[in-house]
């Protein structure tokens, strides 16, 4: 049930949890751009505390971290395919393979566009892998359009 679900900034004492809850996911495939499985390092420079972050919440239910999302900055010295403004944000969104489907996503994406009201975030991408339709659904959900793709990726974006 969703409404037991609390939202919550991301500790680094979640790392551990948010690293077994990512990892099941990488090791299931095909609804994630990660391929190599995180330690807990990785996940507090990556998700946690990293160098351009917003914010990383993480969605719980008696202590048991069920979804997180992250939001960043954009990198400036980007020089891959599709660079983008400096006032735009990333979005990460990983829930637990029993979780999908029940409204975490949503509940975290609540909390994620106030970050990125407060922080003066002009505009949110989520470039989610072609193979992962229910990211793709997902965020369509939330208010994504289409804006630009490869072979590999399509890119959505909207306003916080």
């Amino acid at each position: 049930m969703a409404d037991d679900i609390r939202i919550r900034l991301a500790a680094i004492a979640d790392a551990g949890s948010m690293v077994d809850l990512l990892n099941a996911i990488i090791a299931r495939g095909g609804t994630t751009a990660h391929r190599t499985p995180f330690d807990r390092d990785r996940m507090i420079a990556e998700y946690i505390a990293p160098p351009r972050g917003i914010a990383c919440h993480v969605a719980e239910r008696n202590g048991v971290i069920l979804g997180f999302q992250a939001l960043e900055w954009t990198d400036p010295g980007w020089v891959g395919a599709n660079p983008l403004p400096a006032d735009w944000a990333l979005v990460a969104t990983f829930v637990a393979i029993e979780g999908q489907g029940t409204g975490i996503g949503r509940r975290l994406f609540e909390a994620t566009r106030q970050a990125a009201k407060a922080a003066g975030v002009a505009m949110i991408d989520a470039t989610i892998r072609r193979e992962n339709a229910g990211g793709l659904v997902y965020y369509s959900r939330q208010g994504f359009v289409d804006y630009w793709s490869d072979d590999t990726v399509i890119a959505k974006r909207r306003t916080p």
